[in-house]
């Protein structure tokens, strides 16, 4: 029975890829740094650890099999990013090196490639320009990781229950603009969090000679178009889709103060679809339905969260 060490087991991803461990035949370490975590089953154990502190993570790795690194900082702080992202993961990773960890998984992002259209190239295609504090920080960390040996998947959106930033930050640009944009025609590769789950257990367990890369993009084959992720956001917060029309000048001036929707409102114009099918395929799973099909299952919980009681 393997040790399976779960960084970030408190996290939105997290949380979801402690719980499609549990369905396998391993032993489970979940560390968190502050947000509790709760071990259910045999074979369960909490680590508390914080990866910004070298002498916390002393241990945690002591037979550790496989580590999953999914913990991550975002925000717009340099320096937060760095302690966390960059040298807390080296700092991780040189706890698992002492330990002799054979497999590596760090989560990271499709933000490293920065801002530009990307229509479905795989990793080996394309370069990476991180732009932002965390970006910048997490192609630290997947250069650090790969150095160890490890394996680096690249998620772009992520939905599913506990997501604080995809759908609500789509409910917040719909709620700044009266009209749609030019450009809601873009592609856009997502991702449940429990295919994503899925995805990062599977590269976890996989044998080492079905993994043809040490570099994945971790989505959905299936891209969606800007407007059929808008739309299904504006269904979960009950919000009337607004028949007026746009120019990007227009909307780029009642977005001016507001730097997060104005990011968003770049990448939706867009396309930004990357190649997930060669993860799927090394790991022989098959992905869940495409997202018209499959959001509603999560459409529940952010009607919960979006609106008023």
């Amino acid at each position: 029975m393997r040790t399976v060490l779960i960084a970030g087991a408190a996290g939105f991803l997290g949380r979801h890829v402690a719980q499609e461990a549990e369905r396998r035949d391993v032993t489970l370490a979940l560390m968190s740094h502050r947000r509790p975590v709760h071990a259910t089953g045999p074979g369960r154990r909490v680590v508390s650890a914080d990866l910004a502190d070298p002498d916390s993570l002393r241990g945690v790795c002591e037979g550790v099999d496989v580590l999953l690194h999914c913990a991550s900082y975002i925000g717009t702080t340099p320096e937060a990013n760095e302690s966390v992202n960059a040298r807390g993961t080296r700092n991780l990773l040189a706890e698992a090196h002492r330990a002799d960890v054979p497999r590596i998984v760090y989560v990271s992002t499709a933000s490293v490639y920065g801002r530009g259209t990307f229509r479905g190239a795989g990793p080996a295609q394309l370069v990476r320009n991180p732009g932002s504090p965390t970006s910048l920080s997490r192609a630290a960390a997947e250069d650090a990781v790969l150095e160890a040996g490890g394996v680096v998947l690249r998620p772009h959106l992520v939905y599913g229950p506990g997501d604080t930033w995809m759908v609500p930050g789509l409910v917040r640009l719909l709620r700044a603009l009266p009209g749609t944009v030019e450009g809601w025609t873009a592609r856009i590769s997502v991702i449940s969090v429990r295919d994503l789950a899925r995805l990062v257990v599977g590269s976890g367990l996989a044998p080492a000679a079905d993994l043809t890369s040490n570099t994945y993009h971790a989505t959905h084959p299936v891209p969606v178009t800007s407007e059929t992720l808008l739309r299904a956001a504006a269904a979960c917060a009950l919000l009337t889709w607004p028949q007026r029309r746009l120019s990007v000048p227009q909307a780029r001036e009642l977005l001016a103060a507001d730097s997060q929707s104005s990011r968003a409102l770049d990448m939706l114009r867009t396309d930004h679809w990357f190649d997930g099918m060669p993860l799927w395929r090394d790991l022989r799973l098959v992905p869940s339905p495409e997202f018209a099909a499959d959001f509603p299952e999560s459409a529940q919980w952010y009607r919960r969260t979006l609106l008023p009681a």
